[in-house]
């Protein structure tokens, strides 16, 4: 299972990004797929989740201003993150997990700046 996480960039407080996850390889049902990210200095956390159901979790810290989805076919995942503000800034990385394992995509900077 490779991933390959796109739609990174540069935008300013209050503005809105998507980026996009695409998944190759053999994908099981019951899998699910998230978001985490990472701030200079910082642990990496989780942002959202997204399971086969179509369930979703979200942190607390975005929630009402992202929203996940995916399309199966595709084998994509999305998030539409809205109304950012600085603190989002952080590489975003992309996550299927399936069974006991994960599985992580090279990850996509998203800053956000006047």
């Amino acid at each position: 299972v490779q991933l390959q996480a796109s739609g990174g960039g540069l935008v300013q407080p209050g503005g809105s990004l998507r980026v996009s996850c695409a998944a190759s390889g053999t994908i099981f049902n019951g899998n699910s797929m998230g978001w985490y990210r990472q701030a200079p200095g910082k642990q990496r956390e989780l942002v959202t989740r997204i399971f086969s159901s179509g369930n979703t979790y979200y942190a607390d810290s975005v929630k009402g201003r992202f929203t996940t989805s995916r399309d199966n076919g595709k084998k994509m995942v999305y998030l539409q993150m809205n109304s950012l503000k600085p603190d989002d800034t952080a590489v975003y990385y992309c996550n299927l997990r399936q069974g006991s394992r994960d599985y992580w995509g090279q990850g996509t900077l998203v800053t956000v700046s006047s």
